[in-house]
Order: C-alpha cells, then structure tokens, then sequence
C-alpha cells in the first residue's frame, strides 16, 4: 500500500490530507451525536411526572441536567412558561432550530471531502496521462515501457480519491440517519410537551 502511495506521485498526499480532515471530522461529529443520544421517550415522561408532582422550576432543572436536543428544546420551552403558552411554543421552535442547526454542525466538510478527494484524483489522472503522452513524444516509441509510469501514476490517483470519498460518505449517510433520528425524537416529543403544558394551563385557570 505504501509503494502505491509513493507511486501514485505527488497528488497522493492532498488526497491523504483530505482522508485524515473527512476521518476527524467524522469522530467530531460521532462524539457530538453519541453525547446529545438519550431516551427521549423516558425523558418525557420524567418531564411530566416533574410538571405534575413538583414544579416548572424542577422540570426546567431537570432539562438542565440533561444532554441533548430534546433537553434543549424542552428548557427553551419551559423556562417561557410564565410567559402564556403563545412565548412556549416560539420558544420551542426556536430551540428546535438552533439544536437543529447544533446537529448539522461540520456536515458540510464531509460533503466537501466527498466532492474534492475525486476531484484531486481525476486531476492526477489527467496529469499523469499528460506525462504518458510527454514521454511517448520524448521517447518517439509507443511501447508499454515509455508510457506504463503515467498510466499508472493516472490510475493510483483516481483509485485512492474515489476510496477516499467512499470512507466518508459512509460515515456521512450514517450520521445523517441519527440526525434525522434524533430530529424526529425532537419533533414528537416537543409536540407532546406543549399538550402537557396545555393540559397544565387548564388545571391553573381552574384553580
């Protein structure tokens, strides 16, 4: 692997670089979605059982002490509840945009790594094709020997760039299946609380 490398001449090492940012970018994010990762459902029902057996305050507490979007939004909304429900509901899809956009965070690099790693490739290609010509043209000979360096050089470029992407795509498409995962988890269970909430505003006023 490590002659390939050297063989594949000079495009190989921005090829390498774009593999190790697209490999550290990928940890980031997998670290990041590991820790905003929770129950959402058992958290809910932690936040309602607080809502009807303590407080606001508690409930908000607990948000506090908890990792991840749902938290977040959760506390977005209920640190509003003095507010009237209409400042809850704001706060909530405004929490749900910035954990949305806290989520997404980096994803464009992958993307970017995706795009660029073929890219730099299929410019070893050309180079290394343009080489092949040069030294048939030097050369004045057609043979396997004159032109077997630029060819293979064109071809090591392209294979290590497409490689590359795939790597990263791999871990792109898997991360993009737990942010929606995690999205979806945000989405219901905020739906859910501004019922609760509703239900709470109902037992106040009878009160």
């Amino acid at each position: 692997m490590v002659q390939y490398f050297i063989d594949g001449g000079g495009f190989m090492w921005p090829i390498l670089i774009t593999l190790i940012f697209g490999i550290g970018i990928s940890i980031e994010r997998a670290y990041s979605l590991i820790l905003s990762t929770i129950n959402a459902n058992k958290f809910y029902e932690e936040i309602s059982d607080t809502l009807e057996k303590k407080s606001v305050q508690a409930a908000v507490d607990l948000c506090n002490e908890t990792r991840g979007p749902v938290a977040g939004v959760f506390h977005a909304g209920l640190s509003r509840f003095h507010r009237g429900l209409r400042e809850v509901e704001k706060a909530v899809q405004n929490g749900g945009s910035l954990e949305m956009a806290f989520l997404e965070k980096n994803m464009i690099w992958l993307n970017t790594v995706i795009t660029v790693a073929p890219m730099i490739g299929f410019t070893g290609t050309v180079v290394g094709m343009i080489a092949a010509f040069d030294a048939i043209k030097a050369a004045n000979d057609i043979s396997p020997a004159v032109v077997a360096g630029g060819i293979s050089q064109a071809l090591l470029t392209t294979a290590f760039g497409l490689i590359t992407a795939m790597i990263v795509q791999f871990f792109q498409n898997f991360f993009v299946s737990r942010i929606d995962g995690l999205i979806l988890d945000m989405e219901e269970n905020s739906v859910k609380l501004m019922d609760k909430l509703h239900l709470q505003y109902e037992k106040l006023a009878q009160e």
